[in-house]
Formats: structure tokens, sequence, C-alpha cells
């Protein structure tokens, strides 16, 4: 019988150190922060005056798309000072994840927890932050407790509110984004292990090498659907980001 033997869990998920505690995920990290930073620099130096070709056309294509995808249907004219930070988030997870498709790297830096936790947090300080510079202590009153709400109930409200907003909020866009790109790297080695195994078959298994089409064509799908798995979980994330930094100036704009 054929035997396919799965790498143990501990190899799918983590790499070997380069040097002390900085291994391929921090290697990837840093990467696309460059990536996007010279990216931009570059397409910046460019004279505005020529029609834009190449980095700057690309770079604009890119800061179109952000501001009328999601600045513009979340925050609006009036949320345009968020395009960089948005712009940001997006480009740098996108060139995290995009590595989960890339022979030899083969695994996205946002498969493990810590940089999609980081970057959680760092959205849920700015929503709570920017919800108390427009509104004050007063907040955490809009957050807590919607309009309406009966004095009876508001212990109850208050409470179910605190948990899903304050302490749900990061926990889900955390998992969302890991577990999204984990079930997809593990569909990649799963498939990628399969090929080989029977691409490999022992002589007295020849029949089966070429049954190795099949896991393989599913390789190929994945590959390509991964890639706009990749794309799509970096425009989710960046705009549920808007979508918590609007309604922390909600009140705000209501009351004035």
């Amino acid at each position: 019988m054929l035997g396919l033997e799965f790498p143990p869990i501990n190899e799918i998920l983590r790499w070997q150190d380069i040097f002390p505690s900085f291994n391929k995920i921090a290697l990837i990290a840093v990467a696309a922060t460059v990536i996007s930073i010279a990216l931009f620099l570059v397409a910046a130096r460019r004279d505005p005056l020529v029609a834009p070709t190449g980095v700057r056309n690309l770079a604009e294509v890119i800061i179109d798309f952000i501001e009328e995808s999601i600045v513009m249907q979340t925050l609006g004219k009036k949320g345009l000072g968020w395009t960089p930070f948005l712009l940001s988030l997006f480009m740098f997870i996108f060139l995290c994840n995009i590595p989960g498709v890339l022979p030899i790297i083969q695994m996205p830096a946002t498969a493990r927890i810590a940089i999609p936790l980081s970057l959680a947090l760092l959205v849920w300080v700015i929503y709570i932050g920017t919800g108390l510079k427009h509104q004050g202590l007063g907040y955490f009153g809009h957050l807590l407790w919607p309009p309406g709400v009966p004095v009876a109930l508001k212990p109850l409200v208050g409470l179910i509110e605190f948990i899903s907003t304050i302490l749900v909020t990061p926990f889900s866009l955390t998992v969302r984004l890991m577990a999204n790109m984990l079930a997809g790297h593990i569909l990649l080695v799963t498939f990628g292990l399969l090929t080989s195994a029977l691409f490999n078959a022992e002589t007295s298994q020849l029949f089966l090498r070429p049954m190795a089409i099949l896991p393989f064509g599913m390789l190929i799908f994945l590959t390509a659907f991964e890639i706009l798995v990749a794309f799509l979980q970096a425009y989710i994330f960046a705009i549920l980001a808007a979508v918590y930094i609007n309604n922390s100036t909600v009140g705000h704009a209501e009351e004035h």
C-alpha cells in the first residue's frame, strides 16, 4: 500500500530560526514592510507631470483602490485622512499573505498568531483612541449603551456590548485572518505531499504515478485560489478597520 507520511505539525507551522529569535516569519514581515515603503518611495520620485507608468502606475492603482473601495465606502470624504493608514495595513497584510503560494517559502506570515494579533490590537487601540479623541469619555457611553435602551436593561446590555465590542473584536479580527491563511497553507501542503507521494511511487506501484495528475491539478487550482484569498483577507481586514474607525466617530458627527 502507498504510505503517505504527513510531516509533524511543528514543521508546518514553525520554521527554524535564521538566527536567534528571528525566523522566516519575521523575515517575511520585514520584507513586506520594506517592499511597501520602497514601492511608494520609488513612485513618489517619478515626475508628476509625466503620465504614470510602471511602479508609479501600480502605486496609483493601489491608492485609488483603497480610497474608492474602502475609505469612501466606509468613512466618506471626511475619512480620506485615514488613507495612508489603511493603505499601509492592506499592503502589509497582502505581502505577508502572498508568500504562502511562493515556492520554497510556502508559508504566509499571517498563519502564525503573532502578526494577526499585533495588527488586531493596533486597530483596536486606534479605534478606541479615535473614539476618545472625538467624544471624550462619553464615547464609552455610546459604545456600551445604544440609544433607547431601557434603564433596567442597561447593566445587561452594557456587559454584552463590552464583551462583544471591546473584548471580542480584536479576537475575531485575529482569528479570521489567521484561520483562513492557515487553512489554505495546510491544504497546499496536503495536496503537495499527495502529488509527491504518487509521483514517486515504488516500482511495484508504478500504476499510481499517472494518478498524481489529479492532486497536482488540485494543487494548481488551490494555489490560484490562495492568491485570491490573500487579497481578500487583506481587503476584509482593512475594510473592517475602516468600519470600526467610522463607528468611533459617528457619535461625534451626529452631535455636530
